[in-house]
């Protein structure tokens, strides 16, 4: 997935994202098992400043991704490195269709250096 380069938004200095994940039937705990790994992996990407899983308690099949990147041309090298690539890889039929992604400019936040 690239930033589209053309937008207003390319220019702002940080970019987050909210993704959902959905298991695969019966494959919840190996797919929990898979993002553990994809969350150590990020600590290659620097431009990559959160980098969060959450599950749903009332679906055990449902998780969600935050990320926070310094800035689009650190989501445009987000998973190129050997770690993510290998991590990202191991994902490959635990999941029940295609993540759900949404990029987004972020706005106010308390903990957050925006």
């Amino acid at each position: 997935m690239t930033w589209p380069r053309s937008s207003k938004f390319a220019a702002m200095s940080k970019l987050s994202i909210i993704a959902t994940l959905t298991a695969a039937e019966g494959k919840a705990d190996e797919l929990n098992a898979a993002l553990e790994a994809l969350i150590q992996a990020a600590a290659e990407e620097s431009g990559l400043e959160i980098y969060s899983v959450h599950r749903d308690p009332k679906d055990e099949n449902a998780f969600y991704f935050f990320e926070l990147y310094t800035d689009a041309a650190a989501f445009e090298v987000h998973g190129k490195g050997e770690k993510m690539k290998a991590a990202m890889g191991s994902m490959g039929g635990l999941l029940g269709g295609r993540p759900d992604v949404k990029i987004l400019t972020p706005g106010a936040a308390k903990g957050l250096d925006l």
